[in-house]
């Protein structure tokens, strides 16, 4: 209570009320007591000092019979208005000059109430000189005049017991307090008028920044002076506008920063200079395979690449790998608030399918190499004998040596023309030339077309359709092509004596074609690389059968590019079943001629 600004305005005036009025009534005590004083002592030498004729009179001489004492207070009666004298405060005393004794005066006690260890009194009794000498701490106010009256020695000795002083400074201090009364009410009220002039529009800031601190923003408080106060209100209301605005701001950055952090592809998790985890997006946790908490420690996840210390400690940053099960993960740390050395960013970014890309890469360059390799070589090797054995060589040889030449030279022809229908399909160069055709005749004239290859090799090659195949919309030549590579790939690898089928029907808005085989199949751990380029199950095998090991990479081009299927399906047994599905309606994007 007593912290309010309202109770400490009104204390402040009640202190100043108080003070004021003690200082006041201190300075108008001590003035009004050294008046009295002043005056009971101005008069005093008004009297004796400046009035001869008492002084001849007191120290006339008197016949022998007379009392000296009563001849004085009979002298000083004429003078009794001037000294102030009355029996109730100021006292006239005529005492022995020796002894001090009280011989006659005007006190009705005859004495009592005489001060005898004043100074003045002492001093006329003893120094036989005046005691006017004036005391304002004492409570008293007196005068000793040494007389000598013939052959006695007497003291004239004036008493004032400040009686009527003290009346008067009773009736100021009522006064004081009466004043102090009503001032303090008036202050009281004052106060409170003040202090809710004031207080009202402090209490509408409080509220204001109380408001402001919970996040609302959406008052203004009201402006009713133009004062301090009033500028102070104004420069809150613009204060608060601004920081609604900024905080806006932030948070619309923070929710920029949030949306991008959490669904960035790459993984972030930040820790801080104990290795604790600040934040992590789920990227990361995906990334390691294992959830991120605030009890998750630096050293769990990334210790055994880089040590805190050195994290923190390093220039710039640091660049590490790991691997998480079958992932490579590309590690990039980074301090931040280096000043206060506030922590570890980790970014953490998969570069599995770069690593798988660049192996590729290297393979399918070492493929073509030795794809090429191989018949240039043959080619060399044949074309040196011919060229060295000009003329010996019978004809016949000569004739197969010139036939390995051709096979060779096709076989490279081959190659590299497979090699640019994959450069065009890289590149998107190669546009499919879309048109409407029969699938069902298409399928026929690929049965008509592989029959007689078949037989060569004593396979049984069976045709069965749904009736009523629909047309489709696609480049006839390219799905020959896969159609062909596919059948082409079960007669080659099925042994001799075989058995082939070719299924074609319609299922919803796609046909479909299966060519089934007894052959010798492909195992499963190589069924999920059997369209990669140059991949071969048996390479020494392919090589003899002529094959280069991208017929099924182009084939799966093709059909991806008419937004088809082309896959292996499971079946029981031995042997190989190869599925392509097509949109009768072809790709959704627009393919033209």
């Amino acid at each position: 209570m007593l912290r309010s600004v309202h109770m400490k305005l009104v204390m402040i005036m009640v202190l100043l009320i108080l003070s004021l009025m003690t200082v006041v009534g201190t300075f108008l005590i001590n003035s009004v007591m050294a008046f009295y004083l002043e005056e009971f002592y101005t008069q005093m030498s008004r009297v004796f000092d400046q009035n001869q004729a008492l002084s001849r009179n007191l120290e006339t001489e008197v016949t022998p019979d007379e009392d000296g004492a009563q001849a004085i207070l009979s002298i000083m009666e004429a003078y009794y208005g001037d000294l102030g004298l009355d029996s109730r405060s100021r006292t006239l005393y005529i005492l022995d000059g020796e002894t001090g004794a009280y011989l006659t005066g005007t006190d009705e006690e005859e004495g009592r109430g005489l001060e005898y260890d004043s100074p003045n009194l002492t001093r006329a009794l003893v120094e036989r000189e005046e005691g006017t000498e004036a005391n304002i701490a004492a409570d008293y106010m007196d005068v000793a005049l040494p007389i000598t009256r013939g052959d006695n020695q007497y003291v004239i000795y004036i008493l004032d017991n400040k009686a009527t002083v003290n009346s008067l400074i009773s009736q100021i201090f009522g006064l004081i307090l009466e004043s102090l009364v009503f001032g303090l009410i008036i202050s009281i009220l004052l106060s409170f008028l003040l202090s809710k002039t004031m207080i009202i529009p402090i209490q509408r800031l409080t509220e204001g920044a109380m408001r402001v601190a919970e996040g609302d923003f959406s008052r203004r408080i009201e402006v009713t002076s133009r004062d301090e106060i009033g500028v102070l209100t104004d420069t809150f209301n613009d204060m608060a506008r601004q920081l609604r605005d900024t905080l806006r701001q932030v948070e619309n950055e923070r929710n920029k920063l949030d949306t991008l952090f959490l669904h960035m592809t790459d993984g972030v998790v930040a820790f801080d200079r104990d290795g604790r985890v600040i934040h992590s997006n789920p990227a990361a946790e995906g990334m390691l395979g294992r959830p991120i908490g605030a009890d998750t420690t630096y050293k769990e996840l990334f210790g055994g690449q880089f040590s805190l210390r050195e994290a923190m400690a390093a220039p710039d940053h640091l660049e590490g790998e790991v691997r998480v099960g079958d992932q490579v993960l590309d590690l990039l740390l980074a301090p931040f608030d280096r000043e206060r050395q506030g922590g570890v960013l980790v970014v953490l970014h998969d570069v599995t399918e770069e690593r798988k890309n660049q192996e590729m890469q290297r393979e399918f360059v070492a493929n073509v190499s030795h794809e090429l390799r191989t018949p240039l070589t043959n080619i060399r090797s044949y074309a040196e004998t011919l060229s060295d054995s000009a003329g010996d060589i019978p004809p016949a040889t000569e004739k197969k040596f010139l036939g390995v030449i051709l096979n060779e030279s096709d076989r490279m022809t081959h190659i590299v023309q497979d090699l640019l229908t994959l450069s065009r399909f890289d590149s998107g160069r190669d546009e499919l030339k879309l048109s409407w055709f029969s699938f069902e005749e298409a399928v026929q004239d690929l049965y008509n077309a592989v029959y007689m290859e078949a037989q060569r090799h004593s396979h049984t090659m069976k045709l069965r359709m749904e009736p009523g195949l629909p047309q489709v919309r696609a480049d006839r030549e390219r799905i020959m092509q896969v159609m062909m590579n596919i059948v082409s790939n079960s007669i080659k690898y099925t042994p001799d004596g075989g058995q082939i089928r070719i299924s074609a029907g319609q299922n919803g808005g796609r046909v479909w074609m299966q060519v089934d085989d007894n052959g010798i199949g492909i195992p499963a751990e190589d069924r999920p690389r059997i369209f990669e380029r140059f991949y071969r199950v048996d390479k020494a095998r392919s090589r003899q059968s002529g094959g280069t090991g991208l017929g099924l990479s182009i084939a799966k081009e093709i059909v991806d590019r008419h937004e088809g299927a082309l896959e292996l399906v499971d079946r029981d047994g031995p042997g190989l079943s190869v599925r392509m599905e097509l949109n009768i309606e072809g790709p959704s994007h627009d393919e033209r001629k």
